[in-house]
């Protein structure tokens, strides 16, 4: 896809959202919940500046941090004085930036197989799947959860940088199992179609089985998940999130979306500036809010969504 920014490529797949809504008689009188989940805080001041204001200002509801980033401290900061907000961490294996890079939390000499010969997180995905080790990623992700923790982030959950924790069957296994050691709820399918399962071969291998150990646990996961990468124009994109949340199945889901300014700073780090930007202002319009209304949609956290599920609420 060129032009297209890389840190948009899809976290699982959009598969649930966005099509034609099930049968009338499938959704009658069924509750339709939404976490809208802004990734990459701690990434960069304008990043963190942009995600503040989507939570304090507009309609975003949960987001995720990048503890490899420079600017986590900053993140930090603010997350421990604000602890009413819901904080997951997206946990990262790689630094996709030209410029901007980014190592390891944890010692490079303890995760070798991670760095590239420059000391930095590979560059993409694919290069993650051909050269970490299970062992090694494991290592790093639960330094990037004591990291979190010391800094005293009240961590709410866990996802995926990228889906890079989904492009093998054992980064998959890691990152749930390390959701089950920390009693951590992570970004997960319910239900793992065979459209997601073309997408995403571990998931096809060990998705189900992975799924039933975290509902186990008793960590809740998704009905439904969507993020947009298309849309060349800001009012393409904005119709987009219309017609996903108009078109919300039972349960709940999760939007994710991408917070920015575009400014020096986010045009320097990324060619996804004005589309961050975008998002921002799509999800601090009073409007998006009141279609949510119109649909009968109840926004919620991840920290909402464990306790209901808990509950044996939101799933008919």
């Amino acid at each position: 896809m060129p032009g297209l920014c890389r840190c948009l490529i899809p976290v699982l797949l959009v598969a649930l959202i966005g099509r034609l809504p099930a049968r009338a008689e499938e959704t009658a009188g069924a509750k339709k919940y939404l976490i809208i989940h802004s990734d990459d805080a701690g990434m960069c001041h304008s990043v963190n500046e942009a995600t503040i204001e989507a939570l304090e200002k507009g309609i975003v509801s949960s987001c995720s941090i990048m503890m490899p980033c420079p600017w986590v401290t900053e993140f930090a900061a603010y997350a421990r004085q604000h602890p009413e907000y819901d904080y997951g961490l997206h946990l990262t294996l790689n630094s996709e930036w030209k410029y901007y890079r980014w190592g390891p939390v944890a010692s490079k000499d303890k995760v070798p197989s991670m760095v590239d010969r420059d000391g930095y997180l590979w560059d993409n995905v694919a290069q993650v799947a051909a050269n970490v080790r299970a062992e090694e990623v494991e290592i790093e992700l639960r330094a990037q959860i004591d990291r979190a923790l010391e800094l005293e982030i009240p961590v709410s959950h866990l996802d995926t940088h990228m889906g890079a924790l989904v492009s093998r069957p054992d980064l998959l296994e890691v990152y749930v199992r390390v959701g089950v050691d920390y009693d951590l709820p992570v970004l997960f399918l319910r239900n793992i179609d065979e459209r997601v399962k073309r997408e995403y071969p571990a998931l096809a291998e060990r998705g189900e089985q992975l799924r039933d150990a975290l509902e186990q646990a008793g960590l809740p996961t998704l009905d439904g998940l969507a993020q947009f990468y298309g849309g060349e124009t800001h009012e393409e994109r904005r119709d987009s999130y219309i017609r996903t949340l108009r078109n919300l199945p039972p349960g709940v889901s999760q939007i994710i979306i991408h917070c920015g300014i575009d400014n020096a700073e986010l045009r320097a780090v990324t060619n996804s500036a004005s589309r961050r930007d975008g998002d921002r202002r799509i999800f601090t319009d009073p409007k998006i809010l009141e279609i949510l209304k119109e649909e009968g949609v109840e926004l919620i956290t991840w920290k909402q969504f464990r306790k209901m599920r808990a509950a044996g609420m939101a799933r008919k």
